[in-house]
């Protein structure tokens, strides 16, 4: 099944294991997404090989920034009827304290949502959800 086909279905089931079998990159890092009140969770079970810095020890940034991607993509993909996969525009990142090695969160929510561009804020946690790691702003083209 190719791409489209994988994420035509996690949009019609509202199944997110769809989703991360579709993106190379979340199977490699063994992304797990599940649905709660807020809308799609990513949870990024801890692995050794996603240590940045070992003197830290701390998660890699870019590990952290492509898990705040994927939940805004993840969220654009179900919340938007659009007739193509979402095209990033622009990514900032703020990396707010460092990343433990331990399971990661993260979950995000749409600010706008205009005819050819989508915004979505997101944000990536540890222990405590009111306290993040980074958040990010996103925008995607969605024609």
């Amino acid at each position: 099944m190719n791409v489209e086909a994988l994420i035509a279905e996690a949009r019609r089931s509202g199944d997110l294991a769809a989703f991360n079998r579709a993106v190379p990159y979340l199977r490699f890092l063994g992304v797990e997404t599940h649905r709660d009140r807020d809308g799609p969770v990513l949870k990024l079970p801890f692995q050794q090989k996603l240590i940045g810095n070992p003197d830290l020890p701390a998660l890699h940034g870019g590990i952290t920034g492509a898990l705040l991607e994927s939940a805004a993509i993840a969220l654009v993909i179900l919340e938007v009827e659009a007739p193509r996969l979402p095209k990033i525009v622009n990514i900032t990142v703020d990396y707010l304290r460092p990343g433990r090695p331990q399971d990661t969160f993260a979950w995000g929510r749409i600010t706008r949502l205009g005819r050819r561009i989508v915004s979505v804020q997101t944000q990536a946690w540890q222990a405590e959800r009111d306290n993040p790691i980074a958040t990010a702003s996103a925008r995607f083209l969605i024609i």
